[in-house]
């Protein structure tokens, strides 16, 4: 099935196109989600219900649009991930810092097992140092802009702009040492 036929299931027969969804898509929800929540399996279920059910209410535009259905749906697992997150974060008065400490070793046992350059990316900026790693996580994972993360930091916007530019510049060496070919 393709993605238009889908929309247009579930539009017409919701029970019937979200089931088709899910089948085709669960699996790939499922993994952004337990990358930013994976600690408790009941939050990651909670935000793949809330991806679900937006592809639903969204249907008709997705259809209208032409949107292709899997980055719209990383995209939209993601954004509800990191939402969850937050909530839970504010609730625990964890600190970014503490919260990636703990997955740090997590992150690095599954990019020993992969080859995939996002993978190893994200194994290398959570090893980074502060306030690099915070900055990369604020502005690549959380999407923020260099004005908000100044902000946020105490910092002034052109810092995090060089710091940002010298992060990369170390991203890429590194990926080029493990033979992962990066374009500039």
């Amino acid at each position: 099935m393709n993605d238009r036929d889908l929309t247009r299931l579930l539009q017409t027969d919701p029970d019937a196109g979200l089931q088709a969804a899910m089948q085709a898509y669960a699996s790939l929800v499922k993994a952004v989600l337990i990358r930013i929540l994976p600690r408790d399996p009941r939050d990651v279920e909670e935000c793949m219900a809330d991806t679900f059910v937006s592809l639903w209410r969204h249907a008709a535009e997705l259809e209208e649009q032409r949107t292709p259905l899997r980055p719209w749906l990383l995209v939209t697992a993601r954004n509800k991930g990191i939402d969850r997150y937050h909530r839970l974060r504010r609730h625990a008065a964890l600190s970014l810092d503490e919260e990636l400490s703990r997955t740090i070793g997590e992150v690095a046992e599954f990019d020993r097992a992969t080859s995939d350059a996002a993978d190893w990316v994200g194994a290398m900026v959570a090893a980074m140092d502060p306030p690099d790693r915070e900055i990369f996580l604020r502005k690549y994972y959380l999407l923020q802009s260099s004005k908000e993360i100044a902000a946020a930091l105490g910092m002034a916007e052109g810092t995090v702009n060089t710091r940002l530019s010298r992060g990369r510049e170390r991203l890429r060496r590194q990926l080029q040492q493990k033979g992962v070919h990066c374009h500039a």
